[in-house]
């Protein structure tokens, strides 16, 4: 694991925009794996600015984003897909054709799930795959469990995180309690593997999965198995590991 301790989620929006930034610059068509949620909203503005600016073209990129939340369509205003173009995509030049996002309104679950797979292994997986924690430990929708879920598969949302998410909705009741995710397996085979963690709420999170024992109890953990995995985190996050740093 590499370690890269930002001073507040500015500073770490505008470093792990860096890293992407780098990665489609080195390789225009590369593939990246996208995540939702607020952790990555930061490092999305960052790159839209640093593609206004004439520094990024993303006509070549193709993108697989983590998951979507089963029920809602594509144009909901809770979607993911619908977040990835307000926060992203309708302000770059990325051929929206190329990019990959769960679909949520299919109510067969084996059948999507194996087609989500499919398409995965089709772009020859992630070169960079960005994630969020949740607090809960969970990358992607794979919440705590008794073990690690290789493909991508409908998950029941915890409690925890429907209340996370319950923010952005009117009411908690409107939340919704299953989605669609990309696999751990999925995850672990990108090229590398970026993560964004701020804030206290993350602390023990951070704690859990980085600084303890690999377990599915503590879904990122995995992640200290991977051979080019990067965390960046801020002071926030990282406040109850200073002693091992």
């Amino acid at each position: 694991m590499r370690l890269i301790i930002a001073k507040d989620y500015q500073d770490l929006s505008r470093k792990a925009a860096n890293i992407i930034a780098a990665q489609v610059q080195l390789k225009p068509d590369c593939v990246l794996g996208l995540a939702t949620g607020s952790s990555p909203v930061g490092t999305y503005q960052e790159l839209i600015a640093k593609y206004q600016s004439g520094d990024l073209d993303f006509s070549k990129v193709t993108t697989v984003n983590l998951d979507e939340y089963v029920g809602l369509d594509k144009d909901h205003d809770q979607s993911y897909a619908y977040f990835m173009r307000t926060n992203l995509f309708d302000h770059v030049n990325i051929d929206q054709a190329n990019c990959n996002i769960p679909n949520g309104m299919d109510p067969d679950a084996e059948k999507e799930c194996a087609r989500y797979d499919a398409v995965i292994a089709s772009v020859g997986g992630a070169d960079l795959q960005l994630l969020g924690l949740g607090p809960n430990g969970h990358i992607g929708f794979n919440e705590p469990a008794e073990e690690f879920v290789k493909n991508t598969n409908k998950v029941t949302l915890t409690d925890s995180t429907i209340e996370a998410n319950a923010r952005f909705f009117e009411k908690k009741e409107d939340v919704p309690t299953h989605a669609y995710t990309m696999g751990i397996g999925a995850i672990m085979t990108a090229k590398r593997v970026l993560l964004v963690a701020s804030g206290a709420n993350k602390a023990q999170a951070v704690k859990d999965c980085f600084f303890g024992p690999i377990t599915p109890h503590a879904p990122g953990s995995i992640l200290q198995l991977h051979s080019d995995f990067i965390l960046v985190a801020d002071e926030a996050a990282l406040s109850l590991v200073k002693d091992q740093l």
